[in-house]
């Protein structure tokens, strides 16, 4: 819990996370706004997500258990990029949708048939990208049974997920993020109140 309370301080104080009224990239409203983009800017804080989500994958999963890591652009990119030099891992990428020049794929990297990956990726709301990566990556015969967030904001993420037989896992989850807030006053009862309403819904 410890660090929590260090990560949503740093939020917090750099204005990653912000309470008020938002409109998310879905359309959907939200009473946050938090913009882990804003994180690389701040290279210690940086490293030290990276390594807590290393240590986290090595007790949760085993970091021998899968050939190679995977994410989406573009938040969770960079993230799963610092993390597969720190693991000695390959790298690779699953796009919104093929490019229409080239090679015209979607899944770009290294791939082969039967290869173990783990996703990364930087924010779950209702898990909408990391489902269509986790579809073409088992339409190329890819297994994937764990995926990797930084902030799970609690919105069905973990449900859709978990109907692909895959298993999601946060470093902190908002509820715990409000409350770290809360506790340290930072935020008023309030803020943690609307919060909690959201994930509610």
């Amino acid at each position: 819990m410890e660090f929590i309370k260090e990560f949503s301080t740093f939020l917090m104080q750099k204005e990653i996370i912000k309470f008020g009224d938002f409109t998310l990239a879905s359309g959907k409203k939200s009473s946050y706004y938090v913009d882990l983009r804003l994180v690389p800017s701040y290279p210690h804080q940086f490293r030290t997500m990276v390594k807590k989500l290393q240590n986290n994958i090595a007790e949760d999963i085993g970091l021998d258990s899968f050939d190679s890591l995977v994410s989406v652009p573009t938040g969770g990119l960079i993230i799963a990029s610092a993390l597969a030099i720190e693991i000695i891992k390959p790298l690779i990428y699953v796009r919104s949708k093929p490019k229409d020049y080239g090679t015209t794929k979607s899944i770009e990297g290294q791939i082969h048939k039967g290869m173990r990956v783990v996703m990364i990726d930087d924010v779950a709301t209702t898990g909408g990208s990391v489902v269509n990566a986790i579809k073409s990556l088992k339409d190329a015969n890819i297994t994937i049974e764990d995926a990797y967030v930084i902030v799970n904001r609690m919105e069905g993420a973990d449900e859709a997920l978990k109907e692909l037989g895959v298993k999601l896992h946060s470093l902190a989850n908002v509820m715990q993020i409000t409350h770290a807030l809360h506790e340290q006053k930072f935020i008023e009862d309030d803020i943690l109140e609307k919060v909690r309403k959201q994930i509610e819904v």
